[in-house]
């Protein structure tokens, strides 16, 4: 028997953007652009360090550890560290993620299923709500860009409400702004940590969208695990 949800919770980046992919393309505009090839020998070593040091500083900003303005400037710091003859400041790092996020923010990649779910959750009546810790200046403009904008009821950022996922402070700022009740709320996500326990341990139940790395037994109950974005359609 379906528990009644009344509000569904959903990340956006990863989840229903495809923020990899898109990112992916815009790094490479920006290599070219910024004429950076002749100080890397081999392009993938700027570009793998850029993903090791993206994914490491969301992961201490999801922790309160960071502020948004160290990341932005060292997520470009630490690969461009890697050149060889390239003088490095943080003003170069700040022109290209100015030019990063610009790129970032018009791609209109979606993971495969993202529209259909978004019409079927909508045709059934439900009330969507964005919660992501992606910043005000892009998150918009990638929502309009894929043209998912119209279907969320509300929009509940990280740098809006003043607290980042996985926090409670967060959850709890989503449910008043979203006017939900924990009881009859679900929050989806790909992100076992930000997304599912946070939500959790809100007391909000949580639904793993797990297309990281297929056969995840999440070391805690969760209360769905789906690999495929249609899948929600037979459980929602």
């Amino acid at each position: 028997m379906r528990k009644a949800y009344k509000d569904i919770f959903i990340d956006f980046d990863d989840t229903l953007y495809d923020t990899r992919g898109n990112a992916s393309i815009a790094l490479r505009e920006v290599f070219a652009l910024f004429r950076l090839a002749p100080y890397f020998p081999d392009p993938e070593v700027f570009f793998d360090s850029y993903w090791q040091a993206n994914t490491e500083l969301w992961v201490q900003y999801s922790r309160g550890e960071i502020a948004r303005d160290y990341l932005i400037v060292q997520r470009f710091m630490r690969p461009l560290s890697m050149a060889s003859g390239l003088a490095v400041s943080e003003a170069l790092c700040l022109d290209i993620n100015d030019k990063f996020l610009e790129l970032c923010s018009s791609k209109p990649g979606v993971i495969e299923g993202a529209h259909e779910l978004m019409d079927y959750l909508k045709g059934r009546g439900y009330r969507l709500h964005i919660c992501s810790n992606g910043f005000r200046e892009v998150q918009y403009k990638k929502l309009n860009a894929c043209g998912l904008h119209p279907y969320f009821d509300t929009i509940i950022l990280s740098d809006e409400v003043g607290a980042v996922k996985p926090s409670k402070a967060f959850y709890a700022a989503a449910l008043q702004v979203a006017g939900a009740e924990a009881e009859t709320t679900i929050m989806i996500g790909d992100n076992y940590q930000n997304d599912i326990l946070g939500a959790m341990n809100a007391g909000i139940d949580a639904m793993l969208f797990n297309r990281w790395e297929k056969g995840f037994v999440p070391p805690q109950p969760v209360t769905y695990v789906v690999e495929e974005l249609k899948d929600i359609i037979y459980i929602l």
